[in-house]
């Protein structure tokens, strides 16, 4: 394939769709590559999509595109061996005409998605693998090569939306290699019921409502990770992710952590009766802000997964990979409508749209909460554990005084951390790696 193009987009997932569409909508040759036998293929497992971000792409998209329920609710669990101390929200104000947050099936989704792509002007190949990019004499990327016959394919700009692995990039060294502590393994399953049952057991009295409930403690046996359930239509999506880091150091399979949460008495009602029909594991950025490579070079953009934009703290990664491929698209096509070339330095451009978005300063508020929950495990085991113990002495009634239960609850506090200066310590350190 000689022809040239305005621009390759590398994957075809919620960033990489964002920046095809945004382009091709804008008039732009676009050409897009993905190596899965279709759009979503890779990914048969269940998300939460956030609907802004969408809407300021396509803004209709909730008249046709395939979306599951709409997060009416949201629970935040602790979790330890027997019990969960559990706080949620939950609102009619999120049953209106325009619900912010759905869970939806990224097979389907991507290739709705992928749909509206394509009907805006881009073209797709799938079941194509990019194995490199093109440089010139200077070492400006001009194009791509991949696994199929007819030589290079080149572009005036290679968006690369190619997922956390970012192979592309690392081998044409335009980024480092992955460290273990920035990335996560997560292992999910997708559990059928009958449509009824998923309302009646999470209390939805809407027909398109839906539950999305967050675990932190006992799920990821010490590491550095959560577990999350969503409600879908007909099924329940649920799983755990912990750092790669940590799984190396402990040696525990993820399949073991997942067996143990779907066991656990406070889920294994939920998913009573169920069939389990797909499991998925999927490596997730959570580096954040401070693992953040190069962006913008000589013919080349990073955007999504492959740039570490995921915020790990409140667990949005659509969002970030759309709003990062739209703005990517947004300043390829405003410079080839100003006559720019797509240099480094005029990739500015996307570089400040990304400082003055949510994106960067979400990730950058957060950036020490990576480092500080590598370093203190404690947070995900002896805290949790210790308000469980804390509540099951306030709620029983055994003829003990309350003035004696409120001094055992404060040991029990005291004891999880050693002392009052460590309880302390840890408060500190979180509070500051917050702001």
């Amino acid at each position: 394939m000689s022809e040239h193009f305005d621009a390759i987009v590398v994957g075809a997932g919620p960033s990489g769709n964002a920046a095809a569409y945004t382009m091709a909508k804008a008039g732009l040759n676009v050409l897009q590559i993905d190596r899965g036998e279709y759009p979503g293929s890779k990914n048969v497992q269940g998300a939460i999509l956030y609907a802004d971000a969408l809407e300021r792409i396509i803004p209709d998209f909730r008249e046709h595109a395939p979306l599951e329920r709409h997060v009416v609710e949201q629970r935040m669990w602790l979790l330890d061996e027997k019990s969960h101390t559990g706080a949620h929200y939950r609102s009619d104000d999120f049953n209106e005409d325009k619900p912010n947050r759905y869970t939806i099936l990224r097979a389907q989704f991507d290739k709705w998605f992928s749909r509206q792509v394509r009907a805006a002007g881009a073209l797709l190949i799938t079941e194509t693998t990019v194995t490199n990019l093109v440089k010139d004499d200077a070492g400006r990327v001009i194009g791509v090569e991949t696994d199929r016959e007819g030589g290079p394919i080149y572009a005036d700009v290679v968006v690369l939306g190619e997922g956390v692995n970012a192979l592309v990039g690392q081998n044409a060294g335009l980024r480092p290699e992955l460290k273990p502590q920035h990335v996560a393994l997560a292992v999910k399953e997708t559990h059928f019921l009958p449509e009824q049952t998923v309302r009646d057991r999470f209390n939805l009295a809407g027909e398109d409502d839906g539950v999305v409930i967050e675990v932190v403690g006992s799920v990821s046996s010490g590491m550095v990770g959560t577990g999350f359930l969503y409600t879908n239509k007909e099924s329940i999506s649920i799983g755990v992710g912990c750092l790669i880091s940590d799984f190396a150091e402990t040696c525990i399979p993820p399949y073991e952590l997942l067996d143990n949460f779907k066991s656990h008495p406070s889920v294994a009602p939920l998913l009573k009766g169920s069939e389990m029909k797909e499991y998925v594991a999927h490596l997730i950025p959570e580096g954040g802000y401070n693992a953040i490579p190069r962006l913008t070079g000589d013919g080349w953009v990073i955007i999504g997964d492959a740039g570490q934009f995921v915020n790990a703290v409140h667990r949005e990664g659509s969002n970030l990979a759309m709003t990062t491929g739209r703005l990517a698209g947004e300043s390829i096509v405003q410079l080839k409508a100003e006559r720019k070339p797509i240099t480094e330095a005029n990739l500015k451009l996307y570089r400040d749209k990304l400082a003055d978005s949510f994106v960067m300063k979400d990730l950058k508020k957060y950036r020490r909460i990576p480092a500080l929950l590598e370093r203190n495990k404690q947070l995900f085991t002896a805290y949790p554990k210790a308000m469980s113990q804390a509540l099951q002495m306030f709620l029983r009634v055994d003829g003990t005084d309350k003035r004696s239960k409120e001094s055992a609850m404060m040991r029990s506090v005291k004891r999880a951390r050693g002392s009052w200066l460590g309880v302390a310590t840890d408060m500190f350190k979180l509070m500051r790696a917050w702001r």
